[in-house]
């Protein structure tokens, strides 16, 4: 089974690699659809911490992914997704709030159309790339 995931992993940290082990616990073989530096800068109104080449590395260290992607489509996450072809999205129960279907640029439709299924996994508490911002005052 093969899983897909995505995001900027802009400072990469401990919760997206538990993120990543959890992610791995449902799928044989997983994909990180890796945001690039302009959709970071065009989305978030500012580039990375880290540039695209570095998250690239940093990421390939990871034991539980097996590829690394570039998300080709921006906002528009179907392009990437497709290039895949998953049984299975895995997202962070963090999104749970949000409609992520909207903003992935797909429908739930769309989801059974291609036979991909949409898991939550539990997200880690108390770190995130925001909290690492203000710690260090950037």
């Amino acid at each position: 089974m093969t899983g897909y995931t995505g995001g900027s992993f802009a400072i990469p940290h401990f919760a997206h690699y538990n993120f990543f082990r959890l992610c791995k616990e449902h799928c044989d073989y997983l994909v990180v659809s890796l945001n690039t530096d302009e959709f970071i800068k065009e989305y978030k109104g500012k580039s990375p911490e880290f540039s695209y080449s570095q998250r690239f590395e940093i990421l390939s260290k990871c034991p539980y992914i097996d590829k690394i992607i570039p998300n080709v489509g921006g906002a528009d996450s179907k392009p990437a997704i497709l290039s895949v072809n998953p049984d299975i999205i895995i997202i962070g129960s963090d999104w749970l709030d949000k409609d992520y279907c909207k903003q992935m640029g797909f429908t739930s439709q769309w989801l059974t159309d291609h036979n991909i299924s949409l898991l939550y996994v539990p997200h880690t508490d108390g770190i995130s790339a925001t909290l690492i911002r203000r710690k260090l005052n950037l």
